[in-house]
């Protein structure tokens, strides 16, 4: 079984006992979406916890997407609490990689790839994918390849 599902689970019993509602709240939404994905296709399988990176990745996205619509609604009380949750959820990703970082990643994928153009941008990010899973946005991965593959 994943270690950071396991994690996850004893960090909601955890929380569940402290009375932390959101806390509490959050990580059961992210159980939820765990789950959903390990059902997900014609056969209901054990997720890796790179997987589970993914989907935690995808959740924290949400929380900041619905965060920005409620603050462009004027609903700035909504907004704290997607923003509360994308920290909770924050907590269990990986750390994000730095611009420094990420340019050295964009680079050995296209020396990888032999990518010189934009027409092979996406041979580079599907190389990319498993090294900035959780730890990098991908609009932000997207716009390195971008910069790079457009001077090279």
């Amino acid at each position: 079984m994943a270690e950071l599902k396991d994690r996850l689970r004893s960090d909601l019993t955890v929380s569940m006992r402290g009375r932390d509602e959101l806390r509490t709240a959050t990580i059961r939404m992210v159980l939820t979406a765990v789950t959903n994905a390990e059902v997900a296709g014609s056969q209901a399988r054990e997720i890796s916890d790179d997987e589970v990176v993914g989907v935690l990745a995808k959740e924290a996205k949400k929380r900041r997407d619905a965060a920005d619509a409620f603050r462009q609604g004027g609903r700035p009380d909504l907004a704290e609490r997607e923003d509360a949750e994308a920290a909770v959820i924050a907590g269990y990703l990986p750390a994000p990689l730095t611009d420094d970082e990420l340019d050295a990643l964009v680079d050995a994928a296209v020396a990888e790839t032999g990518a010189n153009s934009l027409r092979e941008m996406g041979a580079v990010m599907k190389r990319l994918a498993t090294d900035v899973a959780g730890r990098a946005d991908g609009a932000r991965v997207a716009a390195a390849v971008k910069a790079r593959l457009a001077g090279a």
